[in-house]
């Protein structure tokens, strides 16, 4: 098993930059964090400092580690500088299939022959993923939850061709950045949380679409009924409606149509209306 030392995530966006900030704050690691805007690099690094900020004053962590976190990672845009002294390159850009393939084709070229390749991708394919590498057997899932920071759980996903090593290697590195890790023994779509969540999340929404129930009640009711922490509707605004979105048309594609996506669904993605990241979804995240 190979010791991860250094690590390089790809895409400071809505979970590239809180697997960073996980990375660098409690593996201790180097972190590369490369977008493909100085912009986006500039907002992802703005929310690392905004989160540590935040465990600052909660007393989590003291302004030495917070200062020591924001040291060890390094922004940039030159994919080939990113990744090329790497142990771990861990991909966090859209869910489309042929961008991330894009993203590894040009990844493979630079990273060196030893680096292991990670996918934080919530439902597609590994193994397709992986073909677009000369090292299939280096590649699997990092699926991290929303957000990182604060989610336990890392799901580790097989591809076709993906060795124990790598299982091992990448296991070991969450577990050094305190995660727990559970491994999808199969490359199959939605793996296991999203396999289970996202129909229970399109649910929520054909209760709303049908005039059921309010979001607020919907909330309430699986908070105080089925003990979850957050109710689906303030859930699905968290993780994106877009991504939501995206998950449902994967799994319908594979399992048939008891996972087709609600018409509401659809309509706010079209609308813009995707949840916290545009300030607005099932709620006014302006207000709140």
């Amino acid at each position: 098993m190979m010791e991860v030392k250094k690590v390089t995530v790809l895409g400071a966006g809505l979970m590239g930059h809180g697997i960073a900030q996980v990375s660098a704050q409690v593996g201790k690691y180097e972190v590369n964090l490369r977008d493909i805007k100085q912009e986006f690099i500039d907002s992802g690094m703005g929310m690392i400092k905004g989160s540590l900020q935040k465990f600052v004053s909660k007393g989590t962590i003291s302004e030495k580690d917070m200062n020591e976190t924001l040291g060890r990672i390094h922004s940039m845009i030159d994919l080939k500088k990113a990744v090329a002294d790497a142990d771990l390159v861990i991909e966090a850009v859209p869910e489309n299939l042929e961008l991330k393939k894009s993203v590894w084709s040009e990844v493979d070229k630079y990273a060196k022959e030893t680096a292991v390749f990670a996918s934080n991708t919530s439902s597609i394919s590994i193994t397709e993923m992986a073909s677009a590498t000369r090292r299939p057997e280096k590649f699997c899932g990092m699926h991290f939850f929303n957000p990182p920071q604060l989610m336990n759980l890392v799901e580790i996903v097989r591809g076709a061709k993906t060795s124990d090593e790598t299982v091992k290697t990448v296991a070991e590195a969450a577990k050094k950045m305190g995660k727990e890790t559970v491994i999808c023994k199969k490359d199959a779509p939605g793996f296991i949380v999203n396999r289970v969540l996202i129909p229970a999340l399109n649910e929520a929404i054909y209760l709303v679409h049908e005039g059921i129930a309010d979001p607020e009640d919907i909330d309430k009711a699986i908070k105080l009924g089925l003990n979850w922490p957050m109710g689906p509707i303030t859930l699905l605004d968290y993780l994106g409606l877009d991504t939501t979105l995206s998950i449902t048309e994967v799994l319908q594609r594979e399992f048939g149509d008891k996972y087709r996506a609600c018409p509401l669904l659809r309509q706010m993605v079209r609308a813009g209306l995707l949840g916290r990241k545009t300030r607005k979804g099932f709620y006014d995240w302006e207000k709140k």
